[in-house]
């Protein structure tokens, strides 16, 4: 039988995706709302329908005679994955309904309560919402939309008037425009965790420290840095799969993707910040680079060689041998005049991949459709001395001059590890 393959998502994370599809010799169709995204000009055939229109997706699975659907990277993709596939009938990880556990922050909460799951207090509260409402929380809170995703328009804030005054920014960035989520904030070591279900066991493909510097007053401190392994990965292993394998019994995912954000602090175990149906996009990079372990042929067996894909993962330790890291530069708004020291850092480094995402002249943006960073590095090494060495050389080093000679580049810093060590 011909393998017909829709890939959900054409931006840059998914070119490689593409390509290991084409090389297996699969048709492959990639879709979405962006005309211009790099994927498409490698498959086989591209549509460009907003995956939102879910109708409109699953007839074209049906019309191509697709039979196998992926996406990952993104939590919006992950939602109308499970969607599409149920309506054009197609394999995937979960119902519809259990999908919105892994979307919705106010269901995913109600969710960690049924399960007993530490997690940061929350409440969803209307625009009108009474001070009183949240009486039982203890400033800073964190401003989140109901079912945003990447981040944005997230706040820590310190008082109810900005709470007010910020709510409309937060709002905006979610399906809900009347209510956001307010949440109690957890200053402690932060972990991305990526895993795959296989026959309802947990594979934990990578466990990695989600590292954050403070630029902007107010704004939520930026991720600067996340490195695989965490250097403290066997203080959080064990109980944290232990959560990830609940969260996957809850919503029926025997087989798929599950990721999860979490806090640590030393002596009071780990407090669950989201699971999410979907691998991160912009690091699951960092796991090839530090183990081999290749996550876009890991989904094509997914689909058409699930054997294989068992004996990958059975094969595979978080334990890295070796060290990755992601580098990410965020920067302020303005229009930039020059890079060259950019590029002059990346020869000196040699960075696995680096991704500039302006040039001289561009203007930097933030808000709805901004690019997600200024610049990206990817490092690895031998050990996590040496991937520190190089970070601290990017941080301290990387530099885009704007129109007045300022550095438009946020500043990034190494956190202390050694109280939990």
């Amino acid at each position: 039988m011909e393998q017909r393959l829709m890939i959900l998502g054409s931006m840059d994370e998914f070119v490689e995706l593409v390509k290991k599809a084409k090389n297996r010799g699969i048709y492959t169709v990639v879709c979405d709302g962006y005309p211009d995204g790099p994927a498409k000009q490698y498959a086989d055939k591209a549509y460009n329908i907003d995956i939102r229109k879910i109708e409109e997706v699953a007839d074209v699975c049906k019309k191509e005679k697709l039979n196998g659907i992926i996406a990952s990277f993104s939590d919006i993709l992950f939602e109308y994955l499970v969607k599409i596939a149920h309506r054009a009938g197609l394999k995937t990880y979960c119902t519809p309904e259990k999908a919105a556990f892994l979307r919705e922050k106010s269901k995913m909460k109600k969710m960690f309560d049924e399960l007993d799951i530490p997690t940061p207090k929350s409440q969803k509260i209307h625009f009108d919402f009474q001070d009183q409402e949240l009486k039982e929380f203890t400033f800073p809170v964190v401003m989140k939309p109901v079912n945003g995703y990447g981040s944005r328009g997230i706040y820590i804030v310190d008082s109810i008037g900005e709470i007010r005054q910020k709510f409309r920014q937060t709002s905006g960035y979610s399906t809900y425009p009347d209510d956001i989520l307010v949440e109690s904030y957890n200053d402690g070591y932060e972990f991305n965790m990526m895993n795959w279900m296989a026959d309802g066991e947990v594979y934990t493909l990578g466990l990695a420290d989600r590292e954050k510097s403070v630029e902007v007053k107010g704004d939520i401190p930026h991720v600067s840095r996340v490195c695989y392994p965490s250097c403290i990965i066997d203080s959080v292993y064990e109980e944290a799969r232990a959560v990830v394998k609940k969260v996957a019994d809850y919503t029926g995912i025997r087989t798929g993707p599950l990721s999860m954000q979490f806090f640590y602090r030393p002596g009071q175990g780990i407090e669950v910040c989201e699971c999410a149906g979907r691998l991160f996009g912009y690091e699951h990079e960092l796991v090839t680079y530090g183990s081999g372990f290749d996550i876009e042929e890991m989904l094509l067996d997914y689909v058409y060689d699930e054997e294989q894909m068992k004996t990958l993962l059975k094969r595979h330790d978080a334990h890295f041998p070796r060290q990755a890291a992601g580098l990410y530069f965020h920067g302020y708004e303005g229009k930039i005049c020059d890079m060259s020291g950019v590029r002059k850092l990346v020869e000196e480094l040699h960075p696995v991949q680096s991704m500039l995402y302006y040039q001289e002249g561009d203007r930097i943006s933030h808000g709805v459709g901004a690019k997600p960073y200024l610049v990206r590095l990817y490092l690895e090494s031998d050990t996590r001395q040496e991937l520190d060495r190089l970070s601290q050389k990017a941080f301290q080093e990387m530099r885009v001059t704007g129109e007045s000679g300022q550095n438009l580049v946020y500043h990034n810093q190494l956190p202390d590890y050694s109280l939990a060590r």
